[in-house]
């Protein structure tokens, strides 16, 4: 575990319970994406679910920020039963997500991609925007500031004027989870941050992911491949298994669990 991870561990203290999801299922025809998964996030958690290709990890996620329906079971959300939340309302919830493939405007620069995180929050008019006066120009003021206090948080003043479509893949992971942390979010869904990356710039995205969590008190639910970056930045890990969830519980604990082993972790057989 490293310096930073350990001292985050050591300090944390979970809230209540932000958001559950009970006996979930999910299909697509007649493939069987989820099968009666259940799991809670507590306020202020950093969440890891696992499992192997085909597991039913990104359709969790999509099912999380609304752009998945459960076929049955329930997702509560802050207290509240929301059968389908379409994405725009989930954001307006305070839920943000980044993508497996990084999904970003190639030619707009960094800065200007970071402001589109911040559309739901602007209340000015069309025609305020159009004319670029009174409130719409407080307005992009206010938001500017926050979005340059989120390029110096992630260490990217260097290339805040730079259409990303130019950047190393690393940087652009680094743009889209500041696009992300634009909204403010409560909750922050991470699908494969890490992805991609090298050893340098999966240590720095690790310690962006700590400190985000850390110090905007930010709640996390990640899905990741690299095991040596679950069990040093989770809290908890959910691992999934063909669309059922195996297990549940803290990095050490689902790291020896016989199924886990069995299932993702690979199993190490003795010669005859």
């Amino acid at each position: 575990m490293t310096e930073a991870a350990a001292a985050h561990a050591g300090a944390k203290k979970l809230g209540a319970v932000l958001l559950e999801v009970e006996n979930v299922s999910l299909s697509f025809g007649a493939v069987q994406a989820l099968t009666d998964v259940g799991f809670a996030i507590r306020e202020r958690e950093i969440l890891a679910i696992i499992g192997p290709n085909g597991a039913g990890k990104t359709t969790m996620l999509n099912l999380l920020s609304g752009w998945y329906g459960p076929d049955k079971g329930t997702i509560t959300y802050q207290g509240i039963r929301r059968p389908r939340m379409r994405p725009r309302e989930a954001a307006a919830l305070g839920i943000s997500r980044t993508f497996q493939n990084v999904a970003l405007f190639k030619r707009m620069s960094t800065l200007d991609n970071i402001m589109t995180g911040r559309n739901l929050k602007m209340k000015a008019s069309f025609l305020d925007h159009a004319l670029y006066w009174g409130r719409a120009e407080a307005e992009e003021t206010r938001h500017r500031a926050q979005v340059e206090r989120i390029i110096d948080f992630l260490e990217i003043e260097a290339i805040r004027k730079v259409p990303v479509g130019r950047l190393p893949y690393g940087l652009q992971k680094r743009v889209e989870l500041a696009r992300a942390l634009a909204a403010e979010p409560t909750l922050l869904l991470l699908d494969e941050p890490m992805a991609g990356m090298n050893s340098e710039e999966k240590e720095d995205m690790c310690r962006y992911v700590l400190d985000v969590n850390d110090e905007f008190g930010t709640t996390i639910c990640l899905i990741e491949h690299d095991m040596g970056v679950v069990m040093d930045i989770s809290d908890r890990v959910v691992v999934l298994d063909y669309g059922r969830k195996i297990a549940d519980g803290p990095p050490e604990r689902v790291r020896k669990d016989p199924t886990v082993i069995s299932a993702y972790l690979g199993v190490t057989h003795s010669p005859a």
